[in-house]
């Protein structure tokens, strides 16, 4: 049995598995359209000039995907044999195709770091010298949250020191920033402090704010130029987008503050499943809505337990043979959190 078999009633598998509310779609069927790419879309504009103000930046490009803005940036950024610095589990090492390298012909140095944030002193030791037989260390990337660092926020003060050391360097700086807005409301510090000074940075729509498509990547106006003609050599033209464009001006409306509740139902999630046999986390490493934990003593594999809780009609992701992944989110509540847990705790039992 796989995953596709069935449609869990209670899906935790990612933030991504939300769906637009009635509001949401409401605000879409209204949406004033144009040719986004002849910058004729009021709801594409409106957008982008949303978020280019939220994160205190001069101009922003909306597109289909995250890692479409990842790798719009690094293309923008890097040149044939460049290297990238980035946390080894990032989003841009592990889960992108390896696309510096196909798109920007770059390669990635990783840093092995506790919970995917690293310091200013790792940037040092990961910057090359230069030397004709050395790749060029040309940009530091960090990841806010870090996904497979468990949802982690990077602290304001790590950020700062970590732009000051590239910058000494010479070295350009990128902010992934699909679950920024989770970050935010975590920490209380607000987006444009966390942007600020980046070369680049995005937040994505589809997770936790709720919209059924897009990121929006921003940055100087010199930047977003070269970023835009990108956008076209990726095929990322969208034609009348406005009506995917209001629901990510809706989200930021309306969808900002109610992360805090999918924080809540994760940390609800930790506490109820850490006290089942053979589950392995610590409850405080639960920063935002993200869940990671061992099975290792379940007796079960992380793939048996998956495919196992499908049948009461729950879907976590297996990350490997022996963790597990869940993310709550805009269709998760403390109900079905709650739901999820004594199906994990019934199928251990069994």
């Amino acid at each position: 049995m796989t995953e596709s078999n069935h449609s869990p009633r209670i899906d935790l598998v990612s933030d991504t598995a939300t769906r637009p509310t009635a509001e949401m779609r409401a605000a879409m069927a209204i949406a004033p359209v144009g040719d986004e790419q002849r910058n004729e879309d009021p709801s594409v504009n409106a957008l982008t000039e949303r978020v280019a103000d939220l994160l205190g930046q001069d101009a922003a490009l909306f597109l289909p995907s995250g890692t479409m803005c990842n790798q719009i940036a690094i293309a923008v950024h890097c040149r044939a044999g460049d290297e990238i610095i980035a946390a080894a589990n990032s989003h841009i090492v592990g889960t992108e195709g390896a696309g510096a390298a196909v798109f920007a012909g770059s390669s990635i140095h990783s840093i092995d770091c506790v919970r995917g944030i690293f310091s200013p002193e790792d940037v040092a030791a990961a910057v090359r010298e230069k030397e004709p037989k050395h790749p060029r260390t040309k940009l530091v990337s960090i990841e806010n949250t870090s996904n497979r660092g468990g949802g982690s926020v990077w602290p304001l003060e790590t950020v700062r020191g970590v732009i000051a050391e590239a910058r000494s360097r010479g070295l350009l700086v990128h902010m992934d920033g699909a679950r920024l807005m989770n970050a935010v409301v975590a920490s209380g510090v607000s987006a444009r402090s966390y942007a600020d000074g980046f070369d680049s940075v995005w937040l994505d729509l589809s997770k936790g704010l709720g919209c059924p498509v897009g990121g929006v990547l921003a940055g100087s106006h010199s930047f977003i130029e070269e970023a835009n003609v990108w956008k076209h050599r990726f095929g990322g033209a969208m034609r009348q987008a406005g009506i995917i464009a209001a629901a990510g001006v809706y989200a930021l409306d309306h969808h900002v503050a109610r992360l805090a509740e999918d924080h809540a139902n994760a940390a609800l999630f930790a506490r109820l499943i850490s006290a089942l046999p053979g589950i392995r986390l610590d409850p405080a490493d639960v920063e935002t809505n993200l869940i990671f934990f061992d099975v290792a003593e379940t007796g079960l594999s992380a793939f048996e337990l998956r495919d196992r809780l499908l049948e009461h009609g729950v879907r976590i992701g297996a990350e490997d043979a022996m963790s597990m992944r869940a993310i709550t989110h805009l269709d998760i509540d403390e109900a079905c959190v709650r739901e999820a847990a004594k199906a994990l705790e019934i199928v251990l039992q069994a």
